[in-house]
């Protein structure tokens, strides 16, 4: 293929949309971002950023996160990497499902109709995917792996069914995991969250909390702080003590998992959460059983959000029953309350009223006794707040005089000695529930038969499909949809061949989405999920790109899905994804875009009106990639405006291709040379707008060169302005192939690889030192590099500006920062 000529009379016309629709067919016919080719020899690198959900087209917030994601890749394409840039589309899930309950129509063609126009926009945004490894989550071919897994974790153990107090979205009508519960909302609709006693599908995820956590270590100074501090928050490991009660009239006692076991002689009453079994059974037969039923009910359409907001006053029923304190036999009150919750420890709580807020402000409401045990000053039971973490202990018999550390080894001996207590560590962390009531995902792979039980589904039945949703009734009620396909729910049970009944619950999306990265190593393997050699040719993933919003959620079931594959030997790694970079907001104003808002920027129009390049040069020079981009606070037009000047100097070469660049201009040269090297080590420290800052540096530089320096005819020239279309293809790439066509060489810029950088040439034989006084600039001189401190400090005292500036007044102190800066402070 030749390179492009301009036609006659627009060599200097920077006519964006006649540059895009130029290069867009022959990157289609070149696909220099294959790559899968098995001759290719080059080292590997895998960037990935986070699939998206078809939901309609490309919107500002895939514009930025897909441009930073762009920056990477092809900048370890020009440094000679064979680099693995896929997309997919995670298909399943309730907006295609809503989305078609509104419009009557089959969730499938909605979803399809949405990735075909996807697709369409990403290719038109020059993004350098590899095509060859699409797949989508809704495609059987896909989601039969997922059933798969699930399997495989059935047989492990790691996949059970119980019966449990769940998470219920009232608007959603399904259940929901609890790290889709986000300050007692829907994270999908924003609707309180309620809870259901349903039987459920769960992944035991809390068998990997301990290497969920440790194994951060792998991560730390790679992934953003944040995120790892959430996961630990959320996975939320403790040390403490399993303490055992005695409830009068019962058999059995009641353990209680506490942090602060050295409090145990300041618990004046028990608490059971309101919906736990224990509370339903304790109050069974009690004269508190009817107030409590009512109770109950009343419980039951509560939020988890009112139930943990401190501020609220402080309900519950007294169950006429009593506990015995173990270190000192005391009866206490039991009660059941709101404020407890039954998924927290075991659902009960010991209450040390003095040295807990919760606890405290429910004595006071119902006049319940409050004993300091931790000495802090003031009465709690007067003051009404609760006191101090640590202190020597008092009214607690063998602990008095103790601090806390002691204090909790104490009284753990005593309750081990006394067989009523051991050493516990406890985590926040709860299994993952992952059945769905819903239409649109995977069906689990398991029938329930009357003579066998639960048996799965034979691998070589696999995948088993979603029947056609023509005819089903889709709407939101609060049971699978799938249950209304009668054909489909009746079967043969695969082992003894009497009739069954499929599962109909669909799993969670998350499912889908916890192990696609390794899909795209062999999207095409119909034999097995993936095969292991390609996954260790190109995982894990050296660069992941994707929003904070999935800090818990999908990165952590990622994280667990990994060490289960490890643990079955499929993997001979344990943290899927290397690196990580969290991409901020694109905001209108201040806030989030929004129709209702009236703040909404249509990524179309910023298209039609700057072009591809111009939107995301502005995207990825706004600032810091983790930080907000506000649009009102940017300017496409003045990057299309950088972008124009940039490509004219691509017509204003005149030296041929090939000519030797060390004839040329040294200055010129060096700050090529220098911009080259700068822009490498920002994009490889994520610092994508100082990379774009040096092109820009560089674009001026080399226009000063030939307007009033060595002139375009000059071989350093043309070396500067194949430097600027090289740094500019990572962001800019239909620009930067125009200018590498003008300059003479053929397509694409995009492997024409990073320029080499000569060390002689980034060696300054001067700088600029910045002479200040009281921290305002006096002047500025020209010293060598390598100066001493007190050479600078004399030069600097010498420099007219500052003796000016001083006018005669004596000097107090003088700071040197050898060799850029020397800051004087007057007397």
């Amino acid at each position: 293929m030749t390179a492009t000529t301009d036609p006659e009379g627009v060599r200097d016309a920077y006519d964006v949309a006649a540059i895009q629709e130029r290069w867009l067919p022959v990157w289609d016919e070149l696909a220099p971002f294959r790559s899968g080719r098995p001759d290719d020899d080059r080292p590997t690198k895998y960037v990935l950023d986070m699939f998206p959900y078809p939901s309609g087209d490309l919107h500002m917030g895939h514009a930025e996160a897909y441009a930073l994601g762009d920056v990477v890749a092809r900048y370890w394409v020009q440094r000679g990497f064979n680099v693995m840039h896929p997309i997919g589309w995670d298909a399943f899930g309730l907006p295609a499902e809503n989305a078609a309950i509104k419009r009557g129509e089959d969730p499938v063609r909605w979803t399809y109709e949405n990735i075909a126009q996807q697709k369409s926009s990403m290719r038109r945004y020059a993004c350098s995917f590899d095509w060859d490894r699409v797949f989508n989550t809704c495609d059987p071919e896909y989601y039969r792996w997922n059933q798969w897994f699930f399997l495989r974790m059935f047989e492990r153990g790691l996949a059970y069914r119980k019966d449990s107090n769940v998470n219920w979205c009232p608007n959603c009508q399904t259940v929901l995991a609890n790290e889709q519960v986000v300050g007692g909302l829907c994270e999908r609709c924003d609707t309180a969250v309620t809870k259901k006693k349903l039987t459920q599908w769960y992944l035991r995820i809390t068998d990997y909390a301990d290497r969920l956590l440790d194994d951060m270590q792998q991560l730390e100074g790679a992934w953003p702080e944040k995120v790892l501090l959430m996961q630990k928050n959320w996975i939320g490991r403790s040390v403490g003590a399993e303490v055992q009660f005695a409830i009068e009239g019962r058999d059995e006692p009641v353990t209680v998992y506490t942090t602060r076991p050295d409090t145990l002689y300041g618990a004046t009453f028990f608490v059971v959460a309101a919906d736990s079994d224990l509370a339903s059974e304790l109050a069974a037969g009690t004269p508190a059983e009817a107030e409590f039923t009512a109770y109950l009910e009343k419980v039951k359409n509560e939020s988890e959000l009112d139930r943990l907001d401190a501020s609220r006053a402080k309900t519950g029923v007294d169950l006429q029953l009593h506990a015995i304190n173990p270190v000192n036999g005391e009866r206490i009150p039991v009660w059941a309350s709101d404020y407890v919750l039954a998924d927290y420890g075991t659902g009960a709580i010991m209450a040390v009223p003095a040295h807990d807020q919760r606890d405290l402000d429910f004595a006071l409401t119902f006049g319940l006794p409050v004993r300091v045990v931790v000495e802090a000053g003031e009465d709690p039971a007067v003051t009404g707040v609760a006191t101090a973490d640590d202190g020597p202990h008092v009214n607690s018999g063998p602990l008095d005089g103790l601090d806390k550390a002691d204090a909790i080894d104490r009284i753990v001996d005593i309750l081990r000695e006394r067989g009523t207590g051991e050493p516990a560590v406890n985590y926040r962390l709860r299994d993952w529930l992952i059945s769905r009531q819903r239409y649109w995902g995977t069906p689990i792979p398991i029938v329930h038969c009357p003579a066998c039980g639960e048996v799965p589904v034979p691998d070589d039945e696999l995948p088993v499909r979603l029947p056609p949703a023509e005819g089903l009734d889709l709407k939101p009620k609060g049971t699978s949809p799938l249950g209304g396909a009668v054909d489909w729910v009746h079967t043969d049970c695969p082992r003894c061949g009497g009739p069954a009944l499929r599962d109909t619950d669909t799993m969670d999306t998350f499912v889908d989405s916890s192990w696609y990265y390794l899909r795209y190593a062999d999207p095409q393997n119909d034999e097995e999920a993936f095969d292991p050699e390609k996954v260790r040719r190109w995982l894990p993933v050296d660069q992941y790109v994707g929003g904070v919003t999935h800090a818990i959620l999908h990165l952590l079931y990622s994280r667990f899905f990994t060490k289960v594959l490890h643990d079955m030997g499929m993997l001979d790694f344990t943290e899927p994804f290397t690196r990580l970079l969290n991409q901020g907001m694109v905001v209108m104003d201040g806030s989030a875009m929004s129709k209702s808002r009236g703040n909404l920027v249509r990524l179309s129009d910023e298209l039609a009106v700057h072009g591809v390049d111009a939107i995301r040069l502005t995207l990825v020079f706004a600032g810091p990639p983790e930080d907000d981009i506000d649009w009102a606070d940017v300017s496409p037009a003045g990057s299309k405006k950088f972008l124009a000047r940039a490509w004219r100097l691509s017509g204003d070469v005149t030296s041929a291709p090939g000519a030797d660049p060390t004839t040329g201009d040294v200055e010129l040269r060096k700050a090529t040379h220098r911009a080259v090297h700068d822009s490498a080590v920002a994009v490889e420290s994520l610092r994508f707008n100082v990379a774009i800052a040096r092109a820009m540096e560089l674009v001026n530089a080399t226009r000063k060169a030939i307007d009033s320096g060595c002139g375009p005819a000059d071989p350093a020239v043309r070396e500067a302005v194949e430097a600027v279309a090289v740094m500019l293809s990572v962001v800019a790439p239909y620009t930067a192939e125009d200018m590498w066509s003008r300059l003479g060489h053929e397509p694409c810029v995009a492997l024409a690889g990073w320029p080499d950088v000569d060390p002689a040439l980034l060696v300054e034989e001067s700088v600029i030192c910045v002479v200040q006084v009281a921290g305002k600039v006096r002047d500025r001189i020209e010293v060598p590099p390598t100066i001493s401190e007190d050479e600078l400090r004399e030069r600097a005292l010498a420099a007219p500006g500052l003796v000016k500036a001083l006018e005669g007044r004596g000097i107090r102190t003088v700071i040197v920062r050898a060799p850029k800066l020397v800051n004087v402070v007057p007397a």
